[in-house]
């Protein structure tokens, strides 16, 4: 019989700070779940401090490992592209991801995306918890499923969802699909209708 692992979590890792920069410093260290064995770095969160709203993906890729900073691969790229549709300044935002090391599997000498485990999910808990304490946005918009399970927990489906928001103690959360799906779509430019047509919708009702 197979024993599910048990991760420590990360909050011990998590400083009593109200700055997000040694937050980030501190969750370079984080060995909350094995995630971090692997990984090139911890890819913590970015953008304005005081952010209105805070759009939270899944968990770095490829290029997101490499580079130590979010959303900036192809997934990230598609995402500039229908902000930039939609007249919304990334600047103004602060971007993050539900799990802030890349989890792959190495095939040659290629790394391929693998999707986290409900636990190492509920591991990293701590840091987005934290960051969303210490950006205290009026609107969260959560990019997929994991993102979206993350802030409104495992029964969430983006499909019932996507492109409205429902109201939390200190925030709105609206949820769509993450960018990397439009990229996987067959049909992608209605898939890229959709996702700027969500956005549109949740940049609205925030």
């Amino acid at each position: 019989m197979t024993t599910r692992r048990k991760y420590p979590g990360a909050a011990d890792y998590v400083p009593r700070t109200h700055d997000l920069d040694a937050m980030r410093d501190a969750a370079g260290r984080c060995h909350g779940c094995d995630l971090y064995r692997d990984a090139t770095q911890t890819v913590f969160g970015e953008g304005s401090p005081d952010a209105g709203t805070v759009l939270i993906g899944e968990q770095p890729g490829n290029d997101e490992d490499l580079d130590g900073h979010p959303f900036v691969g192809p997934a990230g790229h598609l995402l500039d592209r229908a902000l930039d549709d939609i007249g919304v300044d990334r600047a103004t935002l602060y971007l993050t991801n539900a799990v802030k090391h890349f989890r792959f599997v190495q095939r040659g000498k290629r790394r391929i995306h693998q999707q986290p485990r409900r636990t190492e999910i509920v591991a990293c808990t701590p840091w987005l918890t934290a960051e969303l304490d210490l950006v205290a946005p009026e609107l969260v918009i959560c990019l997929g499923a994991i993102a979206t399970q993350s802030v409104l927990g495992a029964k969430a489906k983006v499909t019932e969802l996507r492109g409205r928001t429902v109201e939390l103690e200190h925030f709105r959360v609206g949820a769509t699909v993450h960018p990397s799906s439009v990229l996987r779509a067959t049909d992608r430019k209605q898939a890229y209708a959709d996702f700027v047509d969500d956005l549109t919708q949740l940049f609205e009702q925030g």
